[in-house]
């Protein structure tokens, strides 16, 4: 009877065990189904309501994330007519294939006062390679005395402003100035005129004086890609190099940050409204390499060149807002933000904080102080105000880690001397 009641007892136990193990199996598979129809649940809901930030966009969803980068302005109201005819004309330019030249080739656009002290310099960066480039010089102040042959007759001489206003006395101009003026007058209306006197720095004029340069040089199809110098401005690398950096990729080197000092958002005046948000309102230095599309897009521009023309210029609101520092970074902010990148080739020194970039002297000029430059891999920017700061990036090429600046500036004439010595050592590294 104890033996029956024993073995009735371990039967009873051995069920129970067996039992709590089979619940046990169980609950696995119950959990693993949970979890997955959790995730599937959350990526369904992923897909049928859009991410609205651009993190969130990179990592659930498989669209263009780059729209993310444009401002509200497209889309939070609705656009006046002059908005919707410009924005067509852009539209249609970036999306009209460039034209396929057999002979592409980059513009230099130098800006000076007069005499470039660094022809010589150029020279020898251009000596052999004379289909592959065109030169084009404004001189604002005085004209120019020439050394080189590839700068001599590249001169855009000063005009004066022609207008359409009749009843007005014009000036007897030259063959060549009559020429240009029946193009001026064929011009549709959302062309802008260019031709200026002269160029002062801080004023509108130094806009305007940078579309005439690109203008001019758009006349020849073979300029792919255009790039801004100054007349203290050397090259870094050799005319392959930089050649390359250029043709190979498909957006322009146009400097374009957020600084919300004094001297970045702090010039934005209302009367920019509704057009250009303060949101949209960018900065960024003037000297930029441009795709041949971009550069078309800047003489469509009509639009928004009237509202840095008129709102954007010294002592407006009791601020002092510079035209050449916003009007390019903010418009392509608006219109083309993927099709730029954010940074320029060309190196400036702005880390003492002062009006103007450090100058370079003689004593400067070594062959590791030019080295160095020219393997800089992160661009800095420094924003305005007490607590100013410098802001830094990866500079990209194809989504690749590369060097920074093909250029750069500001050096005095008398670090000719030096930069001659050094330039067939420094661009062969």
């Amino acid at each position: 009877m104890k033996a029956t009641r024993a073995w009735q007892r371990r039967i009873k136990d051995i069920l129970l065990m067996s039992g709590s193990r089979q619940r046990s199996r169980l609950k696995r598979p119950v959990w693993i189904i949970v979890l997955v129809t959790f995730v599937i649940i959350f990526l369904i809901t992923a897909f049928l309501y859009p991410p609205t930030t651009s993190a969130a966009c990179y990592i659930f969803s498989s669209r263009d994330c780059t729209l993310f980068n444009e401002p509200s302005i497209f889309t939070a109201r609705e656009l006046s007519d002059e908005e919707t005819r410009s924005h067509v004309v852009f539209r249609e330019i970036l999306n009209t294939p460039p034209i396929q030249s057999k002979n592409p080739k980059i513009a230099f656009l130098f800006l000076t006062p007069g005499t470039l002290h660094f022809e010589p310099l150029w020279d020898k960066f251009f000596r052999g390679h004379e289909d592959r480039f065109s030169v084009y010089v404004h001189a604002s102040r005085e004209k120019p005395v020439h050394t080189s042959h590839y700068f001599i007759g590249r001169d855009i001489h000063r005009e004066t402003v022609l207008k359409r206003k009749e009843g007005k006395k014009k000036k007897k101009l030259s063959k060549d100035g009559r020429a240009r003026a029946i193009l001026v007058l064929m011009m549709p209306p959302f062309v802008p005129q260019i031709l200026m006197n002269s160029v002062v720095w801080g004023k509108f004029s130094m806009v305007d004086i940078e579309r005439r340069l690109l203008a001019r040089s758009l006349l020849d199809p073979d300029n792919q890609q255009f790039v801004l110098l100054s007349d203290s401005c050397v090259p870094l690398h050799n005319f392959d190099y930089v050649y390359n950096y250029l043709m190979l990729t498909n957006v322009s080197f146009i400097d374009c940050f957020v600084d919300l000092g004094p001297h970045g958002t702090g010039r934005y005046s209302e009367r920019m409204m509704p057009e250009v948000e303060k949101n949209a309102f960018r900065k960024g230095s003037q000297w930029f390499s441009m795709k041949r599309q971009h550069a078309i897009i800047v003489m469509a521009d009509n639009l928004y060149y009237k509202k840095f023309k008129n709102y954007c210029k010294p002592h407006m609101d009791g601020r002092n807002c510079y035209s050449d520092e916003h009007y390019l970074p903010t418009f392509f902010n608006m219109i083309d933000p993927s099709g730029v990148a954010n940074r320029s080739v060309t190196y400036v020194d702005w880390s003492e904080g002062k009006w103007h970039p450090k100058a370079f002297r003689a004593q400067d000029i070594t062959f590791e102080f030019l080295k160095n430059l020219m393997f800089i891999e992160e661009s800095i920017h420094f924003t305005s105000g007490p607590q100013r700061r410098g802001i830094s990036g990866p500079c990209l090429w194809n989504s690749m880690k590369r060097p920074c600046y093909l250029f750069a500036r500001k050096f005095y004439p008398e670090t000719l001397h030096r930069l001659m010595i050094h330039f067939s050592n420094y661009t062969t590294i």
